[in-house]
């Protein structure tokens, strides 16, 4: 393994000939480690630097879950601890940003449930193959947070914004096959033909110019990096804003203790 890879302990990096695979690998639901929510704002980078890289597979280990977002126990208790905060919405504007902005085509593997911050690391990908059974969304409405951390960028851009307040106003997840069927992932496929059909994809995009996929890619992603950069950092702050309420609070600790809410008008 190169060495600019060696420093990664929160992502599982392997480099097969021109294949880089990343992978979030703390199974069954690979929430995001400290270490791997911060490397996953710096992967894409390294990835583009390197030019042995001409593919990048972004995917979970396991098969129940791609990433099932953050950690619900953590939530409740690192909640008002405002510099953690602070450094996670620094570290997930890096994270799609730099996703966006990465030269090599990206192509997810979401092998199982694609949740919030999962959803959105998945969708950053130029290519989306997804397990037709499992579910994607982005339910931080129901932790009581606005879904500033990606979820507003991406969704509007892939299915338009009534598809995007649909989903995101209710935390209302889609199948596999639903996304595929509104656009929001590329493919769907039942899990036997999931490794075949990310296969596919690889070898079409290796048998074309490297520079000319790059470039492709590169003018795809133009606008929604500028709307990245014009936006991202007022989506956190909305999204901080709804992380200090009392309300966000009570509805982590509510699915923690497996019961109903009891929200307050604020």
């Amino acid at each position: 393994m190169s060495g600019r890879y060696s420093k990664y302990v929160g992502l599982d990096i392997t480099l097969d000939g021109p294949v880089l695979t990343v992978m979030l690998n703390d199974p069954p639901m690979n929430s995001p480690s400290p270490e791997a929510h911060d490397e996953l704002g710096r992967i894409w980078a390294d990835a583009s630097a390197d030019p042995q890289v001409r593919v990048i597979v972004l995917t979970g280990a396991g098969d129940k879950a791609f990433s099932a977002g953050g950690n619900i126990n953590r939530m409740v208790e690192l909640w008002g601890d405002r510099g953690h905060w602070q450094v996670g919405m620094a570290e997930a504007r890096a994270l799609i940003v730099g996703a966006l902005e990465c030269t090599k085509p990206v192509i997810s593997r979401i092998n199982g449930h694609a949740m919030g911050l999962g959803a959105s690391v998945a969708l950053t990908a130029d290519i989306t193959v997804m397990v037709d059974d499992a579910k994607i969304g982005d339910p931080h409405v129901k932790v009581g947070l606005a879904t500033g951390d990606g979820g507003a960028l991406l969704w509007p851009n892939l299915v338009g914004i009534v598809e995007a307040r649909r989903h995101l106003l209710t935390g209302i997840p889609l199948s596999g096959a639903q996304a595929a069927a509104k656009g929001l992932v590329t493919e769907a496929v039942p899990r036997t033909e999931l490794d075949a059909a990310v296969q596919r994809w690889v070898d079409a995009l290796l048998a074309l110019s490297p520079s000319a996929v790059q470039t492709t890619k590169r003018a795809l992603n133009l606008a929604i990096i500028d709307q990245a950069k014009a936006y991202m950092g007022e989506m956190l702050r909305l999204e901080t804003q709804s992380w200090s309420s009392v309300n966000h609070r009570e509805a982590a600790t509510a699915i923690a203790e497996k019961r109903n809410p009891n929200f307050i008008d604020e």
